[in-house]
């Protein structure tokens, strides 16, 4: 009995993850869309400036680290799952990556 009981938590735990990560993959799917939108407007923002918009290199950056962590999650490379499950990041990959270790 016991032993089936490991067995069902274990199966639901797998089929709670895999529904998560269908949650991240469309996060992440959206958000190549928002990079693309973001390559757009920094471009213009140059071209009319002469200089990229400080406030969007900043979300950028952090973006750009979210997204690490959705693959790291996806690729069950971290068991953490990111944002809205924890902090968004700040943009720095030494405060918001984290390395699994065995």
């Amino acid at each position: 009995m016991r032993k089936e009981l490991k067995q069902s938590l274990q199966r639901n735990e797998i089929l709670i993850r895999g529904l998560f990560m269908l949650f991240f993959l469309v996060i992440y799917s959206i958000s190549k869309f928002l990079i693309i939108g973001i390559m757009f407007f920094q471009l213009a923002a140059i071209l009319l400036t002469e200089k990229p918009n400080e406030q969007i290199l900043k979300f950028s950056q952090s973006l750009s680290v979210y997204i690490y962590q959705i693959v790291q999650f996806l690729s069950f490379n971290n068991e953490q799952r990111p944002f809205p499950f924890r902090k968004w990041p700040d943009g720095t990959t030494s405060s918001s990556v984290e390395v699994k270790s065995d």
